[in-house]
């Protein structure tokens, strides 16, 4: 179809409808208005504009197909560097989009089976599905030329983190390795940034695990490659890791209470604590946020609120910030009346954390906290918290209040961006623990859950990680907003 004579059928056909989804490769999905999708004909090309997440985007229609109801279309910008194919479909109903999604999904998984294929000669296709857990991951199997079966793993809903992508991939090569004929390999597909982080957290497994687990990048079609590529090279050592440059550690400079931060913790200073950032104080009750401090040529000026619109604090508000607190008071409390109401649930890792700061010898009684900061930021990332014992050892500590399998490389990788920052000398340079001595050994990994809220999987996945990394598994009591207690102290055994 010729672009000059379909401009006018776009038009027409998103005229038909109200409400669109815009739906991309992966099968993720975005709702759109018709007034916030917007084409124009220019200079011989058809421009496409919408508004999602990120912003505006604009983009150029290099092909476009309509069929029925939907909408498909190639799209290209910035020179062609970068392309994307995306479909148009009226909204629909949730059963309906859950197929039109898995479709999507099917569809990607069964374009990287045919790549894979393509680039590795007398390869044949065994499999392709998606994970049954959620229908986010492909899961392809394909035989080589000499017969031997690999198993590939692909995240399709552009949705995975590297933790996740390497905990699936250990899982299914762990039920594979079990078959009658077992499959002892398995391939780690990613793009780009992906790729990058997935590589460094393959360098904290053990030796064993690392033969067995490949991580590749996939690319995106650009001007010098015309299509998708998997592309490989050597993984990254243990050693190696600390030759990355870190990145620069970003400290608040100013931490001396404002006023009205000092008026405001009077309320409560057993429930209240302060975070120092940039550009001011945000005050926290039993972890959650409700306030925020600014300071404007030497005015201060506080918003409070729970929600994402925040009001400002003034005479004519005063009366609504004492009922948000009243409401705290009463809501966000172990005894509160009502356990289902958004105060008690919300944040609920940052109220056990508030705890803790405040009762961190309960985990070792010469532990100190950083004084600047109760979390530091390790490449945009927040630690829990970050202590320092009185031998001048650093303590990475994660904090879980519900099962979460990925919380194993989540501390790890917690682990590798402090130790980057202290084998570097940053940390020392920043003194972030003041004049204290921080030692010349590794960090080591505090974690710390309710008993019941570790992973079942926590004890398999725990051994497949490097034993240079020293690990402590902390059980706290379950009702820990009561009265926090540590029930349980091991090392974890790898």
């Amino acid at each position: 179809m010729k672009l000059e004579s379909s401009f006018a059928e776009i038009t027409k056909k998103l005229d038909s409808h109200n409400e669109w989804l815009l739906i991309g490769v992966s099968g993720k999905s975005f709702p759109l208005q018709r007034g916030e999708i917007e084409f124009t004909f220019e200079r011989e090309k058809i421009i496409f504009g919408f508004l999602n997440d990120a912003g505006f985007q604009i983009w150029r229609v290099a092909d476009c197909q309509i069929e029925n109801e939907k909408i498909t279309l190639d799209l290209t910008r910035n020179f062609a560097r970068e392309c994307e194919k995306i479909r148009l479909v009226p909204r629909i109903s949730a059963s309906e989009l859950g197929e039109a999604v898995e479709l999507a999904r099917l569809e990607k998984a069964n374009q990287i089976a045919r790549l894979i294929v393509a680039e590795n000669r007398g390869a044949k296709l065994i499999r392709v599905s998606l994970n049954e857990e959620n229908g986010r991951f492909a899961q392809i199997v394909f035989e080589k030329s000499d017969k031997k079966q690999i198993a590939v793993l692909a995240d399709i809903a552009d949705a995975a983190t590297p933790e996740n992508l390497l905990t699936i991939a250990i899982v299914w090569l762990t039920n594979l390795e079990n078959r009658k004929k077992p499959i002892e390999i398995v391939w780690i597909l990613a793009e780009k940034k992906l790729y990058k982080n997935l590589r460094k957290l393959h360098a904290l497994l053990r030796e064993s695990w690392k033969s067995k687990i490949y991580i590749k990048e996939i690319s995106r079609p650009s001007a010098k490659a015309q299509r998708e590529e998997i592309l490989e090279v050597s993984p990254i050592t243990f050693g190696n890791l600390w030759r990355e440059k870190p990145p620069k550690i970003s400290l608040t400079e100013n931490t001396e209470l404002s006023e009205t931060a000092t008026e405001i913790i009077k309320l409560a200073p057993e429930k209240i604590d302060v975070i120092f950032t940039k550009h001011g104080e945000t005050m926290r009750f039993f972890g959650l946020p409700f306030a925020r401090i600014r300071r404007f040529a030497d005015v201060e000026k506080a918003w409070f609120g729970i929600e994402r619109e925040k009001r400002i604090l003034n005479e004519n508000s005063r009366a609504e910030f004492f009922g948000l607190f009243e409401n705290l008071e009463i809501y966000r409390r172990f005894d509160s009346p009502n356990k289902r109401h958004a105060l008690f649930r919300l944040a609920p890792e940052a109220w056990l954390e508030s705890l803790l700061r405040r009762n961190i010898k309960l985990l070792d009684g010469n532990l100190i906290l950083s004084p600047i900061h109760n979390q530091f930021r390790a490449a945009n990332e927040t630690i829990d918290l970050l202590a320092l014992r009185r031998d001048g050892r650093l303590i990475v500590i994660e904090l879980k209040i519900a099962p979460d399998r990925e919380m194993i490389f989540q501390a790890v990788d917690y682990w590798r961006k402090i130790e980057l920052q202290r084998r570097s000398g940053n940390l020392r340079k920043a003194k972030i623990f003041g004049d204290l001595e921080i030692s010349n050994e590794p960090t080591l990994v505090f974690l710390a859950a309710p008993t019941l809220s570790f992973h079942r999987d926590f004890a398999f996945l725990a051994k497949t990680v490097s034993p240079e990394i020293e690990i402590y598994k902390f059980g706290l009591n379950e009702n820990w907003r009561e009265n926090l207690k540590v029930m349980k102290v091991s090392k974890v055994e790898k």
